[in-house]
C-alpha cells in the first residue's frame, strides 16, 4: 500500500491542518511541513527501491473498484520508470511551496490545505492505471488551485483563476472524450492493457481520438496557441503556488502526452509527428520573443516556461528513446530550475513589494543572496553547462536532429533568444545603478529560505553533473513505449 499511503498522505495532512482550532493557525505551516516531508521521504524510498533494469509498472496496487455498464473500473496505482522520477518531483516541489508559504498570514490553514490536495491530485495523476480515474485525479486539482490563486493570489486573481479553470475544463472535455472512445473501443479503462495493443474499433477514426486527447494534454502543457491563461494565472497567483503550477501541474501535459497518445496510439502518433514537431517550434519561438518584451518578473518567467515546455514536446515529436528521454529530462529540469525562479522572485516580491523591472536594479549590493540564487537560477534556465537545463535540452535536440533538422536549428535560435532575456533581466534586477530605496530591506535570512533555495539549488546541481541518477530509471520504460512505435 505505499502508493495509496504516498498519494493520499498530503490529503490526510490537509485534514489535519483543517481540525487544527481557530487559535492555532501558525500551527497548521508545522503540521503541512510534516506531512508534505514525510511524502518526500516516502516517494525517496520507493525510488531508492525502484528496479531500475525493470520496463513494467512497479509497487502496484489493483483492486476493483466499480462494476457498471459492462464495465470494470478499478482503483489501481504503480509507477514506472517514466512517472517514477515525476512523483519525486511533485514531493520535493510540495515540500519547497510549504516553505516558501510561511510568509503567508491569511486563513493559513485552508491555504495549506488546498496545497495539500493539490499536491495529492497531481500525485494521483502520475500513478494511476486506469483511465477514469486518471481523469479523476485530473480534474481535482481544479478546486484547490482556484482557490489557492483567487483568494491569495494579486492583481486581477478572480479572473486569473477562473481563466485556468475554464481552460482545464475545456481541455478535460476533449481528453474525457478520447478516454470513453478508447475504453468504448477496447472493453477496458486499464492503461497497461491499452498501452499493450488493447485499443480496438472506435466509433470514430483513431486519428480523431488522438486529437481529442492531444487537445487536453496540449492545453495543460501548454502549447500555443491555448497557453494564455498560463500567464495570467503566473502573474496573480501567490509564490508557491507559481512553483508548483510550472513545477509540476504543466508536467501532467507532458506525461500525459507521452502515456496515452504515443504508448497506446503509436500509428497516430507517427502520422502526426511532424504537426508536433511544428507546433513545438511555434512554441520555442513564440514564447521566446514574447518573453522579451515583458516588464514583469513573473510574466517573464511565465512566457519563458511556454518556450521550455515547446521543448519537451520537440523531443517528443522525435519518438525515439533518445529524444523522449530528454523530453522527460527537460520537464524534470525545468520543475526544479522554473520552481527555484519564482522562489527567487517571490522573495525578491516580499521585500520590494513590487515585480516591475523597471523599478528594480543593483540589487546585487543590497539583496546578495537572493541576487546570487536569482543569477544561478537564471544561468540554468538559460542552460548553462553543468547544469540540468543544459543536459535536458542537448538530449532532445540530438534525439531530434536525425528526423527534424530544421525543427532542431529553430529552436537552438530559440535557445539563443533564452539568452538574450534572461541576461537582460539580471543586468536590469541585479545588477547596474543601485536604487537607495532598497537600501532598508533585508537579505535572504530565514531558515525555511535557505532550505528551499538550498535544495532545489543543489538538486540543479546533481541533475547537472550526474545526470545517470534519472536516465538509468527512465530508459526502460522509455524504450518499452518507443519499441511499440512505428519503425
Amino acid at each position: 500500500m505505499e502508493l495509496t499511503a504516498l498519494v493520499f498522505l498530503p490529503a490526510a495532512t490537509a485534514v489535519l491542518v483543517g481540525l487544527l482550532p481557530a487559535g492555532q493557525e501558525r500551527q497548521a505551516r508545522y503540521v503541512a511541513l510534516g506531512g508534505a516531508l514525510a511524502a518526500l521521504a516516502l516517494s525517496f524510498w520507493l525510488f531508492v527501491r525502484f528496479d531500475r533494469d525493470a520496463a513494467g509498472f512497479q509497487f502496484v496496487e489493483d483492486v476493483s473498484w466499480v462494476r457498471a455498464a459492462g464495465f470494470e473500473l478499478r482503483y489501481a496505482l504503480g509507477v514506472d520508470g517514466l512517472s517514477m522520477p515525476l512523483v519525486l518531483l511533485t514531493t520535493i516541489l510540495t515540500v519547497a511551496a510549504v516553505l516558501v508559504s510561511f510568509s503567508i498570514e491569511h486563513r493559513q490553514r485552508l491555504y495549506y490545505a488546498c496545497l495539500l490536495v493539490l499536491s495529492t491530485s497531481v500525485l494521483g495523476v502520475f500513478t494511476a492505471l486506469d483511465a477514469l480515474l486518471f481523469f479523476l485525479f485530473w480534474e481535482l486539482e481544479l478546486a484547490p488551485m482556484y482557490l489557492l490563486i483567487a483568494i491569495w493570489g494579486s492583481g486581477r486573481k478572480e479572473y486569473s483563476a477562473t481563466k485556468f479553470v475554464l481552460y482545464t475544463i475545456a481541455g478535460s472535455a476533449f481528453m474525457l472524450v478520447g478516454i470513453l472512445l478508447l475504453a468504448f473501443g477496447s472493453g477496458t479503462f486499464d492503461v497497461r492493457t491499452l498501452a499493450a495493443g488493447g485499443v480496438g474499433e472506435t466509433l470514430l477514426p483513431l486519428r480523431w481520438v488522438f486529437l481529442f486527447l492531444l487537445i487536453g494534454f496540449a492545453v495543460k502543457l501548454p502549447v500555443v496557441p491555448v497557453h494564455t491563461w498560463l500567464p495570467d494565472a503566473h502573474s496573480d497567483a501567490p509564490t508557491a503556488v507559481s512553483v508548483m503550477l510550472a513545477g509540476v501541474l504543466l508536467k501532467m501535459g507532458g506525461y500525459g502526452i507521452i502515456r496515452f497518445c504515443l504508448a497506446m496510439l503509436p500509428d497516430q502518433a507517427d502520422e502526426f509527428a511532424v504537426w508536433l514537431a511544428a507546433l513545438a517550434v511555434v512554441s520555442i519561438l513564440y514564447g521566446a520573443f514574447v518573453t522579451l518584451r515583458q516588464t514583469d518578473m513573473k510574466r517573464l518567467i511565465a512566457y519563458s516556461s511556454v518556450s521550455h515546455m515547446g521543448v519537451v514536446l520537440l523531443g517528443v515529436s522525435a519518438l525515439g528513446v533518445t529524444g523522449l528521454i530528454g523530453a522527460t529530462y527537460q520537464m524534470l529540469a525545468h520543475g526544479l530550475i522554473t520552481g527555484l525562479l519564482f522562489v527567487m522572485v517571490g522573495l525578491m516580491y516580499d521585500r520590494t513589494h513590487t515585480r516591475e523591472i523597471a523599478r528594480l536594479g543593483g540589487l546585487a549590493r543590497q539583496m546578495p543572496l537572493i541576487a546570487t540564487g536569482l543569477v544561478f537560477a537564471g544561468m540554468a534556465s538559460l542552460g548553462l553547462p553543468a547544469l540540468a537545463g543544459f543536459v535536458a535540452e542537448v538530449t532532445v535536440f540530438l534525439g531530434t536532429f536525425e528526423r527534424y533538422e530544421a525543427a532542431v536549428l529553430a529552436a537552438i535560435f530559440g535557445v539563443v533568444l533564452s539568452a538574450g532575456y534572461i541576461l537582460w533581466l539580471l543586468q536590469r534586477v541585479v545588477f547596474g545603478p543601485v536604487r537607495h530605496e532598497w537600501d532598508h530591506l533585508s537579505d535572504q535570512r530565514y531558515w525555511w529560505e535557505h532550505a528551499a533555495v538550498g535544495t532545489l539549488a543543489a538538486l540543479i546541481v546533481l541533475l547537472g553533473v550526474y545526470p545517470r541518477v534519472v536516465t538509468e530509471v527512465l530508459e526502460p520504460a522509455i524504450a518499452s513505449i518507443v519499441g511499440r512505435l512505428p519503425a
